[in-house]
């Protein structure tokens, strides 16, 4: 099994993202509408949702359908609004020093993950992102020096609200300090439960606990898994060792000695290295973000791809997990 991991630098949705489109849409368009047409929201509902609550994405959203050629399933995919139900694993955290950063793991299915790094500046911020949902993010830093990463929060409640990588997208493209980011994760409605932690250049972090059927709880921790305070689903806890990664990491940035470096290690091995592929929840790439430079890093064992607003280069890297679902390796 092999994912290839793409940079892609376009300010504007232009032929680079129409590619992507072409690229992922079959998948999509066949998951969008495998509960049936009549559970998806109607395409007028759709915007008038993204109008309410995110009105400043509605110029990108508008390019983006134009570039899919303005049909109907596709334009009401890309609104994000009431999508299926998915899930994910992921653990995250928080380092403060002379340099803070936000270290993740991606835990998901190799089959499912679009593998795309997208530098984009499409609201006056530029963005590096990891792409999900062709214009969404599962993590992500813009150039005011503000990070944003997710974890699925552990619940199987399903409601109304946007699909959470659209809501990262929105704050990277709108917003500047965690502070503004916490606004929007309170006002902004999931349609599942996700765990959201923001650092800025400032180092102010926080983590946003938010379901569709509770207002969002909005804490100063600087780590999630996949729980939120206690565990509901307690299953999934188990298949993903949630409690098992959380504490680890608790424990891991209360130590004196602990060092930055140490801890970005740490996300290769277990408790927090995962090699369920086979489950849907394998550890496919570590990102870490360091806001005061603008740099991000993609690891994989023994490897790194380093990336910045200043020295954005385009290209491809192919991670190869053998055929036995064991640790990836990579080729160029």
């Amino acid at each position: 099994m092999e994912i290839e991991f793409e940079s892609i630098s376009e300010a504007l949705p232009g032929p680079k993202w129409q590619a992507l489109f072409e690229r992922h849409w079959p998948a999509y368009q066949k998951w969008f509408l495998s509960e049936g047409d009549a559970e998806r929201t109607s395409y007028l509902a759709s915007v008038r949702q993204l109008r309410a609550h995110m009105p400043e994405l509605l110029p990108t959203y508008e390019r983006l359908v134009e570039l899919a050629g303005g049909g109907d399933a596709a334009a009401r995919f890309l609104s994000l609004y009431r999508p299926p139900p998915y899930l994910s694993g992921c653990s995250q955290a928080v380092w403060l020093g002379d340099a803070p950063f936000l270290v993740r793991n991606y835990d998901y299915s190799p089959r499912l993950c679009e593998g795309t790094v997208l530098c984009s500046q499409w609201n006056g911020r530029k963005v590096m992102a990891m792409v999900d949902c062709l214009w969404g993010a599962v993590d992500g830093m813009n150039d005011s020096g503000l990070v944003v990463s997710l974890t699925f929060g552990g619940r199987r409640v399903v409601g109304d609200g946007f699909g959470v990588p659209v809501i990262l997208r929105y704050i990277l493209e709108t917003c500047g300090t965690t502070a503004e980011a916490e606004a929007v994760l309170m006002r902004v409605p999931t349609h599942m439960s996700y765990n959201v932690t923001v650092l800025d250049r400032f180092g102010n972090f926080r983590t946003a606990f938010l379901s569709p059927d509770r207002r969002p709880e909005i804490r100063p921790l600087p780590m999630a898994t996949n729980h939120q305070g206690k565990v509901e689903w307690h299953a999934h806890a188990r298949a993903t060792a949630s409690l098992e990664r959380e504490q680890y990491l608790f424990f891991r940035l209360a130590d004196s000695e602990e060092t930055g470096e140490g801890l970005i290690d740490s996300f290769h091995r277990p408790p927090l290295f995962s090699t369920g592929y086979q489950k849907g929840f394998g550890t496919l790439y570590t990102t870490v973000y360091w806001p005061l430079s603008g740099v991000m890093e993609l690891r994989w064992p023994g490897q790194s791809w380093f990336l910045s607003f200043d020295n954005f280069e385009e290209g491809v890297r192919t991670i190869r997990y053998d055929s036995g679902f064991g640790g990836p390796s990579m080729r160029f």
